[in-house]
């Protein structure tokens, strides 16, 4: 992932301030819901589109890896589709991804492109990516999940932040927390 200058940054600084928006510390649960709620953008599970749409069956009971989620725009309107098939740590985690997109200001794109092939740019994707898990584990959440004090594993930390241990594993090893804790640790036993 190679991101434009000051994307941490600016990703970091984008996440406290929605969560001084929403009353949340860095150590509280961001509830995406809430927060779609705030950004006034519903969210619709996927199941909802289950009747008009028969094809949609395949996406929640065959191959529901292949979709999590796809903000729908109509003019300045948007709405967020999800895949309720999924466990509600991963809900959560495609929510705050779509959240993203709009908290970046990310611009609305056809979904095919004119060859028939899904449109897909990376870089806002990563963008996303990064700004949605930085949304459900701030940087400081990842340093105290580290310092193993107030939750003892990665499963208390996912339970408490209601994502996955992988998301927890994934901010933990993108902040570098467990290697700056352990250098503070032997700083501290140095002196």
């Amino acid at each position: 992932m190679g991101f434009r200058r000051g994307f941490k940054t600016e990703a970091n600084s984008r996440a406290q301030e929605v969560r001084r928006e929403l009353g949340l510390g860095a150590l509280d649960r961001l509830d995406p819901w809430v927060l779609a709620e705030h950004l006034l953008i519903p969210v619709w599970p996927l199941s909802v589109l289950q009747e008009t749409t028969p094809s949609v069956t395949h996406l929640l009971e065959v191959e529901p890896e292949v979709f999590s989620g796809v903000t729908v725009f109509r003019g300045h309107k948007r709405v967020i589709v999800h895949n309720d098939s999924h466990t509600p740590p991963r809900q959560n985690s495609d929510v705050a991804h779509e959240e993203a997109h709009a908290l970046l200001f990310h611009p609305p794109t056809p979904a095919i492109d004119d060859r028939g092939c899904r449109h897909w740019d990376q870089d806002l994707e990563d963008e996303a990516s990064w700004l949605g898990a930085v949304l459900l584990v701030t940087e400081d959440a990842a340093l105290e999940i580290a310092r193993e004090r107030r939750w003892r594993t990665v499963e208390e930390a996912a339970e408490h932040f209601s994502v996955s241990v992988e998301m927890i594993n994934y901010r933990l090893n993108m902040t570098g927390a467990r290697t700056r804790v352990a250098r503070a640790r032997r700083s501290w036993g140095r002196r």
